[in-house]
């Protein structure tokens, strides 16, 4: 459990660092084209949850107690082992700590910070903590397709 931990924090602060220097130095430009018309760094500040949804009404606090609750939800399932590999386990710890990381820019600012821009296909802009929490998910996904097996009671 400690490497998880360990982990979490390293992944928050990683999201973090990224964020205030978006906060600190991106927000005066704006954007910073890195492929001109198909890959910025552009400041928003999202106020709702994922690509701006819910952003109409102040939903933050839904949202850092949805981190939270995910969050004991995932630690537990760890705990009392009920992921069967490590790839179970490391998908969930990338959503925690996306969804944590998420929830600190909710607290500290009243806002999450976004600043990974594609322009090519114009996908909303995103943060490091959204990328941990999609990549997490589509590694759960994998897990639970491929390597999760039910087991009956009589098994257990």
């Amino acid at each position: 459990m400690p490497i998880y931990i360990c982990a979490i924090l390293l992944m928050i602060a990683a999201d973090q660092a990224v964020k205030y220097w978006a906060f600190t130095s991106l927000q005066a430009q704006q954007t910073i084209p890195l492929i001109n018309g198909v890959f910025h760094l552009t400041y928003i500040e999202n106020r709702g949850a994922a690509f701006s949804l819910f952003a109409q009404f102040d939903s933050r606090w839904i949202f850092v107690v949805l981190a939270i609750v995910i969050t004991i939800a995932i630690f537990t399932a760890i705990y009392r082992n009920m992921l069967q590999t490590q790839l179970g386990c490391w998908s969930l710890i990338l959503v925690a700590a996306g969804a944590l990381g998420n929830a600190i820019d909710r607290v500290a600012r009243g806002f999450v910070v976004d600043m990974f821009d594609f322009r090519l296909i114009h996908f909303p802009v995103f943060n490091v903590a959204d990328i941990f929490i999609c990549v997490g998910g589509v590694l759960f996904v994998l897990y639970f397709m491929f390597q999760h097996k039910e087991t009956s009671e009589a098994e257990k």
